[in-house]
């Protein structure tokens, strides 16, 4: 927002601040008010060296890898970062896709829309049939409205407006023990 758009310093986060409560992602609102390309914007804003911040998580790894249904990540990030965060946490292979910013035509959550888009590119799933661990109320608010069973991830909202809440991804396990024993087999779920 400085480089490129000259903006003062003083305004960047307030101006980051409401273009991210507004639509969804701070690229969305720059697009709109400053026509910045996409492209560029991913590009500068993910050019970071991912693996002096991540590092890989075997216990994730074994939880993931021993649920029985499809997961899916459903970002508003686009798919390069994504995957380069994936291939850090050394989880990439547990993925059937991505949906990401870029798929969902720069549509992203919580737009009803976008939760379309990734139903259809999951296979047509069911809402019902799916779990959105996020770590936004907003998307979480949206995926409950729409259907979706809900996973707070976090502390970022409030846990009674979700159906789950994880302090952090590794408990979901203890939170959930059901995706493992059959109840909900079959099910799709996104992250």
């Amino acid at each position: 927002m400085k480089e490129e758009l000259g903006l003062a310093e003083g305004i960047i986060p307030a101006t980051r601040e409401r273009y991210w409560t507004t639509y969804g992602t701070t690229l969305e609102g720059l697009r709109i008010h400053h026509q910045v390309d996409p492209d560029d914007y991913l590009a500068y804003v993910h050019d970071l060296p991912l693996n002096q911040y991540i590092q890989p998580d075997q216990e994730l790894r074994e939880l993931l890898s021993s649920l029985p249904q499809d997961l899916w990540i459903f970002t508003n990030a686009d798919r390069r970062h994504a995957d380069g965060v994936l291939k850090e946490l050394g989880i990439i292979d547990l993925f059937t896709g991505i949906v990401d910013l870029l798929a969902m035509d720069l549509v992203v959550k919580p737009n009803p829309k976008a939760y379309q888009i990734a139903l259809e590119m999951a296979g047509g799933v069911y809402p019902e049939k799916c779990v959105l661990f996020d770590d936004l109320m907003p998307n979480l608010d949206e995926a409950k409205r729409i259907g979706f069973t809900t996973a707070l991830v976090g502390d970022n909202g409030i846990p009674d407006q979700v159906d789950y809440h994880l302090p952090t991804i590794h408990a979901i396990k203890d939170k959930m023990p059901q995706l493992w024993n059959g109840r909900e087999e079959g099910q799709n779920r996104q992250s």
